[in-house]
């Protein structure tokens, strides 16, 4: 065993029946059922809804139903402890669509640098609970304050990386394969790292007062963004992402059509899938967004294989901009998208990724007359439409304590599919 962690007699029982019980989920009928369902959805092949559900956000409010399950000592044995019981409750609890990968995986260990600059962020006092923040932007004014901005300068610790590794190999490596796969960031829309930087109301007022100063920092940002992803590609950092693993904001990424032809081993980012989205942007003009935005973000977005666009903001008011992603492949359709408009314009060549609105099961009143209109009005449209459509429930931070609501939306929501 690797000496720089400990490996407890007590928490390798914990661990190893609980790696078992993930390849036994592996390998069963139902879990290779929902991989073939998810390579024909993600390719637009005929098909029923898929569904999802996170459970993770619940953290954030102490209510995560996993956390009470955890018994290792050791913080690695706990956080691997914490990714094992996910799987087996993800498929024995919730039975949505999440798919159980028989595999161990293990990130390199990279730091992407600073900007030499950062917010300084206030949180209130919630006691534990999710709240809000305020921060103060760094950079006060783009022509006086730009200077201060840096390159940043990446760095892998690949020691450290390969010692983990070992010690995952040595512990659970003959019943869970380890290999090196993970991703290095959530979005690469880039106007969430702006509005850190310089703020919300500056980054709209920018767009009149000094438009050049805000393209300058865009294309600044751009180029850093893309840079990272290209010192990752060139020192072999980057992983496939082209299985269970999480893409966009809220979905599973199965897909035949990556890597591409001539790979040859070193993943390149034209073999991965990718997110973009402005959700910080809802309050701009689809003008606005198209002038000082989206040209930033499709021309690092059209480096990647594949692409997924939007979070939380009505891409419908946008769709004549966003739909001249080429490699587009999925968008998400918020509680606040046209659905009827989105479901149309996306029939037979996207896929439609309908969030609905979290305070269905989040609320006091768990309404299931409601949940099921919700979702037999999405379902309805979709399949007027052909439209292929995924259900997730994202963004979900509180079911009153009362866990069992998770297994039961997503209960509701296959039988939405079905009816």
């Amino acid at each position: 065993m690797s000496s720089t962690y400990v490996a407890t007699s007590s928490d390798l029982a914990i661990l190893r029946p609980l790696a078992q019980r993930v390849r036994q989920i592996a390998s069963s009928d139902d879990n290779l059922a929902r991989k073939r369902r998810w390579l024909r959805h993600n390719a637009l092949q005929s098909g029923a809804p898929m569904v999802l559900i996170e459970v993770g956000g619940l953290g954030g409010n102490n209510e995560n139903p996993i956390t009470p399950m955890l018994q290792c000592q050791e913080k690695w044995a706990r956080d691997l402890e914490l990714g094992l019981r996910s799987s087996v409750y993800q498929f024995e609890v919730v039975k949505d669509d999440w798919v159980v990968e028989p595999y161990l995986n293990c990130n390199w260990k990279v730091d992407p640098g600073s900007y030499g600059v950062s917010a300084k962020s206030t949180s209130g006092s919630h006691d534990g609970i999710m709240g809000s923040r305020i921060w103060e932007p760094p950079l006060k004014n783009l022509q006086e304050d730009f200077a201060k901005l840096q390159k940043r300068k990446f760095s892998v610790d690949r020691d450290a990386t390969l010692t983990w590794k070992k010690h995952l190999e040595e512990t659970l490596g003959d019943i869970l394969p380890v290999r090196m796969r993970g991703t290095y960031w959530w979005t690469m829309g880039m106007t969430w790292v702006a509005i850190d930087l310089i703020g919300l109301e500056q980054l709209m007022l920018y767009m009149i007062d000094d438009p050049e100063g805000l393209h300058r920092l865009m294309k600044f940002l751009h180029d850093d963004h893309l840079a990272f992803a290209s010192w990752l590609e060139k020192e072999d950092l980057l992983s496939l992402n082209n299985e269970n693993d999480y893409v966009g904001s809220g979905s599973v990424a199965y897909t035949k059509e990556l890597p591409h032809a001539g790979m040859n081993g070193q993943v390149r980012m034209q073999d991965t899938w990718v997110l973009s989205e402005s959700q910080e942007t809802v309050g701009v003009g689809p003008e606005m967004f198209g002038q000082f935005i989206f040209p930033y973000q499709r021309s690092l977005t059209e480096k990647f294989g594949l692409s997924y666009y939007g979070c939380c903001e009505p891409v419908h008011n946008r769709w004549h901009i966003v739909k001249g992603l080429r490699n587009l492949r999925k968008v998400s359709v918020s509680p606040w998208c046209d659905e009827e408009f989105m479901a149309r314009e996306l029939a037979g060549k996207y896929v439609f990724c309908r969030k609905p609105n979290p305070t269905l099961i989040s609320t006091e009143c768990f309404d299931e007359a409601a949940i099921r209109a919700d979702l037999q009005h999405t379902v309805d449209l979709c399949r007027k439409h052909g439209t292929n459509l995924e259900l997730v429930m994202k963004d979900v931070h509180t079911v009153q304590r009362k866990p069992e609501r998770i297994a039961r939306w997503a209960e509701l929501a296959r039988e939405a599919c079905r009816s």
